[in-house]
């Protein structure tokens, strides 16, 4: 029962991903929905990250004791001003590893 519903649920995520994929089907979306999905990999990164960034122990950490949130703010920064993103991973990463 368990190999079915992977096996099903495998499938389900395929031809979900492989109808916006294949160039040669005729599905073809409007321009507000492309410009609509365009906002969902920034959501979905920030709801990821803010939980890390943002709560410690259950309880909101909004001060300069929370390593999470000084290197967050700093590869915001980094990102910000220098538009490189491998030189803000590697600087916010070492910064984490230095204080943390």
């Amino acid at each position: 029962m368990i190999w079915i519903t992977l096996l099903s649920m495998t499938a389900v995520i395929f031809l979900s991903r492989y109808l916006f994929l294949e160039p040669r089907l005729p599905l073809r979306l409007s321009k507000n929905t492309l410009q609509f999905l365009g906002y969902s990999a920034p959501a979905v990164l920030t709801a990821i990250a803010a939980p890390i960034v943002f709560v410690r122990d259950q309880q909101l950490a909004i001060g300069l004791d929370n390593s999470y949130l000084v290197c967050a703010l700093v590869a915001v920064l980094l990102a910000y001003f220098t538009r490189n993103t491998l030189l803000t991973v590697l600087l916010s990463m070492a910064l984490f590893f230095v204080i943390h």
